[in-house]
């Protein structure tokens, strides 16, 4: 997998269409991901998944996105896409996540969701658990999905955070705040969906292509200034 400056990895989530995908992995992400979620925009089949997976061709790590899947639609997944991240967005607890990484023998992001500084406590049952956590703007009880809405949170919540796995910062990052959102968490890594789309689920290949600049420009910066 390739590594960005300040080994910086960015993810572009919820890629439908070969052509996003290859604008995505031309663009020099280091990770594409892969939504199987019904209630999602992004939600592909499992044959469609399949499809544009192989055309990652080891450029990006393949990651599947699900939301409290079960073993049957993982399987499934694992077998049509080959993933190199499973990414688990739902209610998860820490046995369920480490009876995925035993059962299919793949490393596992746990996505968390992040409002207030109390809900960081949530990441320490995790940390035997999955092998990188996400955080993730905590979504209204009113939503269907538990990601995806476009929404950030307060990144002063992850400044100075000293944590034991690689972790990665979504909700609500564009192309113009992306730099912002770094200078404040120092995140590893930066993830992606809805802010470079111009609906949902269709992504924009302009806002792919200036969302990875932005984030490769201010990991560059920031280690010119470090």
């Amino acid at each position: 997998m390739r590594k960005g400056n300040m080994s910086l990895i960015v993810k572009i989530c919820g890629l439908k269409t070969p052509e996003t995908l290859d604008v995505a992995l031309d663009a020099g992400a280091d990770m594409v991901g892969f939504v199987f979620f019904p209630p999602s925009p992004r939600n592909l089949s499992i044959d469609a998944a399949g499809a544009l997976g192989a055309r990652v061709k080891g450029r990006a790590g393949k990651v599947a996105l699900t939301v409290d899947a079960d073993d049957a639609l993982l399987a499934e997944i694992v077998a049509a896409l080959s993933p190199d991240l499973l990414q688990l967005h739902g209610k998860e607890t820490p046995e369920r996540v480490a009876a995925i990484k035993t059962k299919f023998k793949l490393p596992v992001m746990k996505a968390l969701a992040v409002e207030t500084g109390s809900d960081l406590a949530a990441v320490t049952p995790y940390l035997n658990a999955a092998d990188r956590i996400l955080f993730d703007a905590r979504a209204p009880k009113d939503a269907t999905r538990p990601g995806g809405l476009g929404m950030p949170f307060d990144w002063h919540l992850l400044e100075n955070l000293d944590l034991a796995l690689p972790y990665m910062l979504s909700g609500g990052l564009t192309p113009d705040n992306v730099a912002e959102a770094l200078r404040i968490t120092h995140a590893p890594g930066v993830d992606v969906s809805s802010g470079v789309e111009r609906a949902p689920g269709e992504k924009d290949a302009d806002k792919i292509r200036a969302f990875i600049r932005a984030a490769r420009e201010a990991a560059t910066t920031m280690m010119s200034n470090a």
